[in-house]
């Protein structure tokens, strides 16, 4: 049976960083990645949301991206 991480680094590797973020968003322990990773999933799920709040998508989702890098060393 896989760990949740463990299903969060196979995306990643995979490429699948959609998929990575999403499960990763409902870890409760994000440490300081919290809310580039839960935006990054708002943006994913809601980009007219996103885009009205007045952030950009493609760098919102980056930077969730690098804060899961960072958060569990990916």
């Amino acid at each position: 049976m896989q760990t949740k991480l463990s299903q969060v680094k196979a995306a990643f590797d995979a490429g699948n960083f959609a998929k990575a973020i999403r499960i990763a968003s409902k870890f409760r322990d994000l440490g300081t990645q919290r809310n580039a990773i839960l935006d990054a999933n708002l943006a994913i799920t809601n980009p007219r949301w996103t885009r009205g709040i007045g952030k950009d998508i493609e760098q919102t989702i980056a930077n969730g991206v690098e804060a899961l890098r960072i958060r569990y060393g990916f």
